[in-house]
């Protein structure tokens, strides 16, 4: 008796189920077949309609229609979609969504939507996804209402919030709620909805108290509390604008850390004022374009491959060039630096010859586009970010290894007193032709870091040439730290500068200003000491 009861129930819950999604198609099918006859005054009454329906096929249907893809028989009243695959276009029945054969000796007809029609599907999508269960889609939807609040009413947000679990989505949904409010002509609701809204960074609230600001219908109370919230949103956005400024700065001084830490190990143990440096980094930048065009379907990891590579081009034309030329001008400054600098126009012409005058574009990952919004009003490029994680590394690891390895203790014997290391067994002039080769290959990472910030062309290296000097005289000779402090100081000293002054000056007042600190202090903010001195 229990089994045929049991088997009947189930029987009826199925028929339900098919009856329930058989009226959902119902309906949707009615909707679609109201399309062709549609026009700009009845089709948001539609859409309308088809918003309130559980159903995937209607957001297909709404996104088609923002991109004006959906057309109809003229004859049968089918609806489809166009769209292209390989270049060929290709039709997509709207109810079954199959691919379909195309239509012939008839035009086809488009569903016509215009601004108004567009925006207002813009927003039945965002209040659909408000429900969406990724939250990234449902933060995009609250963050899309927010520039017309009217179009979503109080109920549904309220409903929303008693669900909602993600506090930034809350954060969006509680100022929507709140900017309705706003709208009130009751003073106690403006009042309360301005204490809600005090200290937001959204553009919308910033936008809606300003016009509030204007409106003469205001209280005085009310006006005086949109004035206060108005005075604290514009000091938040100040602060993360000087926090932004010293982000770009600090990614400035990384750039320069790279470009001017090599310098720093060569020019320090060796004395030699290396003008061929900047062409060490142009060799770098070079090479990740050429491991790119080597490996175009390996972008994600070109960066990866050519940090080494880099490295090993640049540092052994670093030793290349210590070996026959550096070596037989010791101990004469001037001549080092005719001689580099003939190098480095060598070097200009070489590529020029090779890969052509005209300036190359190297590709970046997908890994470093984009940005890493904080708040509405501050972000994150990622990567720049990512070139300020790598700087550092760079200059810890070079650090370490100074501190660790014997060819660092060698370096450090020999940048302290050459003659006193020579008579300890230490091959100072092999010690030389390693450290040229290592600052030469530092140089030759750096290329990598500024091919993601600017094209690659053969005079790359001549902007960063002098900025590098400028480093190590202002950080001190031979102290890494001191490069480290210099660089990030002058990078971030010259992006405050620059919104004042321009860029021009910013670099000429950044300039007359490490003279006149050269002049109190000749050996930099970190001078050698004991011996080395």
């Amino acid at each position: 008796m229990f089994k045929p009861v049991l088997a009947l129930f189930f029987v009826i819950i199925h028929l339900s189920i098919f009856q329930s999604a058989y009226a959902q198609d119902v309906v949707f099918d009615d909707i679609v077949k109201a399309l062709p006859k549609a026009s700009f005054r009845t089709l948001p009454a539609t859409l309308d309609k088809a918003a309130t329906l559980d159903d995937e096929r209607v957001a297909t249907l709404f996104a088609r229609l923002l991109e004006g893809d959906v057309y109809f028989h003229p004859k049968n009243q089918q609806v489809m979609y166009a769209t292209k695959i390989q270049g060929e276009r290709v039709w997509i029945d709207t109810l079954t969504e199959q691919n379909i054969a195309q239509p012939s000796g008839v035009r086809l007809r488009k569903v016509r939507v215009n601004n108004r029609v567009r925006s207002h599907i813009r927003q039945l999508l965002a209040q659909r996804n408000l429900s969406h269960r990724d939250v990234t889609v449902r933060l995009q939807a609250s963050q899309s209402l927010l520039a017309d609040v009217d179009s979503i009413s109080t109920k549904v947000i309220s409903s929303r919030l008693e669900q909602e679990k993600n506090a930034d989505i809350i954060d969006v949904l509680t100022t929507i709620t709140a900017l309705k409010q706003l709208q009130n002509d009751d003073e106690t609701a403006q009042l309360g909805a301005l204490e809600t809204l005090r200290g937001s960074l959204y553009p919308e609230v910033r936008v809606a108290l300003l016009s509030l600001q204007r409106n003469s219908e205001v209280t005085d109370t009310v006006k005086a509390n949109v004035d206060a919230a108005l005075a604290g949103i514009e000091a938040k956005r100040k602060w993360f604008g000087w926090a932004e400024t010293a982000f770009f700065g600090i990614s400035m001084g990384s750039v320069l850390l790279l470009a001017a830490i090599g310098l720093s190990i060569t020019f320090g143990v060796m004395g030699v004022i290396n003008m061929a440096h900047g062409e060490m980094i142009m060799l770098g930048a070079y090479t990740t374009y050429v491991i790119q065009q080597a490996f175009p379907n390996l972008i994600e990891y070109s960066l990866l491959m050519a940090v080494p590579a880099a490295f090993l081009v640049s540092g052994l034309m670093g030793v290349l060039i210590e070996r026959s030329v550096i070596q037989f001008l010791k101990g004469r400054p001037l001549e080092t630096l005719l001689a580099t600098f003939g190098i480095s126009l060598i070097l200009q012409q070489l590529v020029r010859t090779v890969f052509s005058p005209l300036n190359r574009q190297v590709a970046s990952p997908e890994w470093m586009s984009g940005s890493w919004q904080i708040n509405p009003v501050f972000s994150v490029t990622f990567n720049r970010l990512y070139i300020i994680i790598f700087s550092l590394a760079v200059f810890f690891s070079l650090l370490l290894f100074l501190k660790k390895s014997s060819l660092g203790l060698h370096v450090r014997a020999v940048a302290q007193n050459r003659d006193m290391a020579r008579a300890l067994s230490v091959k100072s002039n092999w010690v030389d032709a390693a450290t040229f080769g290592l600052g030469s290959g530092i140089a030759g990472v750096a290329g990598v870091v500024l091919s993601q910030l600017t094209n690659v062309g053969p005079n790359l290296g001549q902007a960063y040439i002098i900025d590098s000097f400028l480093v190590v005289v202002f950080g001190g000779v031979a102290n890494l730290w001191g490069t480290l402090v210099s660089a990030m100081t002058l990078g971030v000293l010259n992006k405050f500068l620059e919104p004042v002054t321009g860029p021009v000056l910013a670099t000429i007042i950044v300039l007359v200003g490490l003279v006149l600190f050269i002049q109190k202090r000749p050996m930099g903010l970190f001078p050698q000491k004991g011996r080395a001195e």
